[in-house]
């Protein structure tokens, strides 16, 4: 295929690697943050083996950046996250949460401190560029709110570590996790992470001049030829394992971080009065009607990921809805993310889910149990090592 066999029009921007990705086999295509996201190179499954045996790079120009300067940076962002970021250093990443007046989330995003009043917010799917300009207007604070041209593209799997170090030489394996180091390859400006969107070992390289974004790419393939280094896009099996969340899907504006037990990124004694405060601390008093569950689900493995709600059931009432659902081929079984009754949140219960796979029974539905997430190691130990 050629670049130009793909179009939505000009209201969807195409990456700074959207033809890299297509010389190097993509076939498909999903819009996000109202751009093009690789998410065909072929299998999926052989796509998740390249990621958990070797590495792969991903084009995630996608997670946008928010960029947040001006001698009130700090207190302003403050003022958008539940999470206390009062020890926060320069060079630090922190995952936070974005919640709304309600308490509901509105995105969770990596947040990057590149100096004392300097950040930039690595974004999911949702539009927070216009939501914290339109803070900023009422708080009473000097800020400056702005995109910048900067395009991250994802280093993923066991092996990046060598690519990494291949590419930057050894200093680049003192970076430690959720970290960042402003570098430079080839005359292009680079800022690094110790982050990424898979659970397994990786990095995030952000292009800081989308010009180059051919140059960066073809760089970063001839360097990792010698350790396996394929082309890839973000595994859904890899990201459900490990129980990440997938904005819109896991979760949306009507979810509460105390629904998804995030209660560890919501910090309800610091000082600061941040948006949704109020909100989180009568739901966490009160309790939540919802909770996000792990499920197993019996039956042929799944030929693909969900693409609607299934509903879940118990004792013929509906009681809540997957949200995700994958077979994996490690751990040789269909996993799920799930939304259920709170009451009905009981680790080895067993339930039916209702889908359209092909998996049902007569009744149609299938049998799913009840169990904890993520699937897969559940410390991070791997992403940390």
């Amino acid at each position: 295929m050629q670049a130009e066999d793909f179009g939505f029009g000009t209201q969807i921007r195409k990456s700074p690697y959207f033809d890299a990705t297509v010389r190097w086999g993509a076939k498909g295509f999903s819009v996000y943050n109202h751009m093009y996201i690789p998410r065909d190179f072929g299998s999926p499954e052989q796509n998740f083996w390249n990621l958990v045996n070797d590495a792969i790079l991903c084009d995630v120009a996608v997670e946008r950046q928010v960029e947040i300067t001006g001698p009130d940076a700090a207190k302003f962002v403050q003022t958008l996250t539940s999470r206390d970021l009062s020890k926060m250093g320069v060079g630090q990443c922190k995952y936070i949460l974005i919640t709304n007046a309600e308490g509901g989330l509105l995105n969770d995003p990596i947040l990057l401190r590149l100096a004392e009043n300097h950040f930039w917010i690595s974004l999911a799917d949702s539009d927070i560029l216009l939501w914290a300009q339109g803070v900023a207007v009422h708080a009473g604070l000097d800020v400056t709110i702005d995109e910048p041209d900067v395009s991250p593209l994802q280093l993923q799997g066991p092996k990046s570590g060598q690519i990494m170090q291949a590419l930057f030489g050894d200093s680049i394996l003192d970076l430690k996790y959720y970290w960042l180091r402003e570098l430079e390859l080839d005359g292009m400006s680079v800022l690094v992470s110790r982050t990424g969107w898979s659970s397994e070992l990786g990095y995030e390289i952000y292009l800081r001049d989308s010009a180059h974004g051919d140059a960066l790419w073809e760089r970063i393939m001839v360097a990792g030829a010698p350790f396996g280094l394929k082309p890839g896009h973000t595994s859904s099996i890899r990201r459900i394992e490990g129980g990440m969340l997938s904005y819109h899907a896991d979760a949306d504006n009507k979810t509460n971080p105390f629904e998804l037990g995030l209660d560890r990124l919501v910090n309800l004694d610091i000082e600061a009065d941040f948006i949704g405060k109020a909100a989180l601390r009568r739901i966490k008093e009160q309790g939540t009607s919802r909770k996000q569950v792990g499920l197993i689900i019996d039956g042929e493995p799944l030929q693909g990921p969900n693409t609607s709600f299934w509903a879940i059931k118990k004792d013929g009432a509906t009681i809540g809805k997957v949200t995700s659902a994958i077979y994996s081929p490690r751990l040789e079984k269909n996993i799920a993310l799930a939304m259920v009754a709170s009451e009905h949140a009981i680790l080895g219960a067993e339930v039916k889910v209702v889908n359209k796979s092909g998996i049902v029974n007569e009744a149609g539905t299938v049998t799913a149990t009840i169990v904890e997430r993520p699937f897969y190691d559940p410390n991070k130990k791997i992403a940390a090592a």
